[in-house]
């Protein structure tokens, strides 16, 4: 199959051949030669939300009268395809680049003013009649426009993703609350046995644990609907019209349906990238509380024989290709082991966080993949946890009983009768004699009544 030879285009630092097929100009060839580093490419999130700063911005400009109506619909027009995903073999670069992330910022400019040119009924190349700075980056700044798009796919995947997966689970465990309220159970204190409890109780942890996301995450959402877009270069709005910060977030706002706001101080929100950080840190919370979860249900579930097999977990696939008949906690596993990888991402978006030299943070394509990618994480893997594991979990009520009948530390319950160091006698007399806890009291002169008054386990777990 013949292929048409490349086009010519041209950047500052001169001619470029592009091939002829693509929307990208000079400066994304340049970047894919001078960046070959690994494999991981910008979020499909983070993509989309660049293309919505984009179309916003063609729309302002052309409100303030700073370019042509017929040229800001192109341009948003041809942004309205980016969003739709009719081009998203045209956004090759990797992460690993500047740290401004201006040559993802180029990649965009370069594809809309290409298509904006042919929905004018141009060409792509050197004589389009759209210009990718002159036009599509008109008050802007990669400086500024990047971490405002950072900020918008960071602030809509929350909304949109993150919330709605804990919300779930958070249901999910207060049916499961319900569910096993009378079911007794034995709490265990560093993995040995304590006093009693209903397994309604232990759910209700875990729910009162992951409540703690969407009861923080107003406030962190408030610190990422504010924008830098506006500040250009370092803060103070060089090139760009005094009104064109507030208006963006307008027109953001209608876009997405959140309440996007222009900063206060721009020049903070390019030198650092804080309010990232912080929401990444819900991100991480959320990691420490599932992962707690998903370790406390997997040994619960443990088993099925020799196990505390307390609890059951749902079958969804066989566990092992050699010993026949094994199921494991793999919902749990692999909602564990995406956890842990937010957790690692946080380490690493802290220290990027960090990173900023004088006016500008220098790692802000790295704070988007990680935010980006902890965001899917989280979600992904809570969905999954839910509809595959939370929904279908039972009670094993026969193990439950046997464990509590035969749990030595409901001697607790006798050291207010008979003092601490009676109660644990008795529990080394049933230990050492191997003789049940009840007939240990009695040998040590407690009558059958007054035991069966004072351990009553029912009673003990509240």
């Amino acid at each position: 199959m013949l292929t048409a030879p490349p086009r010519i285009e041209h950047d500052s630092l001169g001619p470029v051949a592009v091939p002829a097929e693509r929307l990208w100009g000079a400066q994304t060839q340049r970047a894919l030669r001078n960046f070959a580093i690994s494999s991981e490419r910008w979020a499909p999130e983070l993509i989309l939300a660049l293309a919505q700063t984009k179309r916003a911005a063609a729309l302002v400009n052309a409100e303030l009268g700073l370019m042509p109506a017929d040229m800001a619909r192109a341009i948003a027009a041809a942004a309205d395809e980016v969003i739709a995903h009719r081009h998203h073999d045209e956004f090759p670069l990797v992460v690993w680049q500047t740290g401004s992330g201006t040559q993802t910022n180029m990649n965009m400019n370069e594809v809309l003013a290409n298509r904006a040119s042919e929905i004018l009924g141009g060409r792509r190349g050197a004589d389009r009649l759209v210009h990718p700075n002159d036009h599509v980056n008109r008050c802007q700044s990669s400086n500024d426009i990047i971490p405002s798009a950072i900020h918008v796919a960071t602030a809509v995947g929350f909304q949109r993703r993150v919330l709605p997966a804990i919300e779930s689970a958070i249901g999910a465990l207060h049916d499961r609350e319900r569910d096993f309220a009378a079911d007794l159970k034995i709490a265990r204190t560093h993995l040995q046995d304590a006093v009693p409890m209903t397994l309604g109780q232990a759910f209700s942890s875990y729910a009162a644990q992951l409540s703690r996301i969407p009861r923080l995450l107003p406030s962190l959402m408030d610190e990422l609907l504010a924008l830098p877009v506006g500040g250009t270069a370092v803060g103070t709005g060089l090139n760009a019209h005094p009104e064109f910060g507030w208006r963006m977030a307008r027109e953001l706002s209608s876009l997405t349906g959140l309440r996007f706001t222009s900063a206060r101080n721009r020049f903070e929100l390019i030198g650092a990238h804080d309010p990232v950080v912080a929401a990444h840190g819900l991100l991480n919370l959320a990691a420490v509380a599932l992962n707690r979860i998903g370790n406390d249900l997997r040994w619960l579930a443990s088993g099925p024989d020799t196990g505390l097999g307390e609890i059951t977990l749902p079958s969804n696939e066989p566990g092992s290709s050699i010993m026949p008949g094994k199921v494991n906690p793999t919902q749990i596993e692999a909602l564990t082991m995406a956890c842990l990888q937010v957790m690692g991402n946080h380490s690493t978006l802290s220290m990027a966080g960090a990173g900023g030299l004088l006016e500008l943070n220098l790692y802000k394509p790295l704070i988007g993949h990680l935010a980006m990618q902890s965001i899917r994480l989280i979600a992904d893997a809570t969905e999954s946890f839910n509809a595959h594991c939370l929904a279908g979990i039972t009670a094993n009520p026969e193990r439950l009983s046997h464990n509590v009948a035969h749990s030595r530390m409901l001697a607790t319950a006798l050291a207010p009768h008979v003092g601490y160091d009676l109660a644990a006698k008795v529990v080394s007399r049933s230990i050492d004699q191997r003789i049940p806890l009840r007939d240990a009291a009695i040998a040590l002169g407690i009558s059958q009544q007054d035991y069966d008054r004072w351990v009553d386990p029912r009673a003990m777990a509240g």
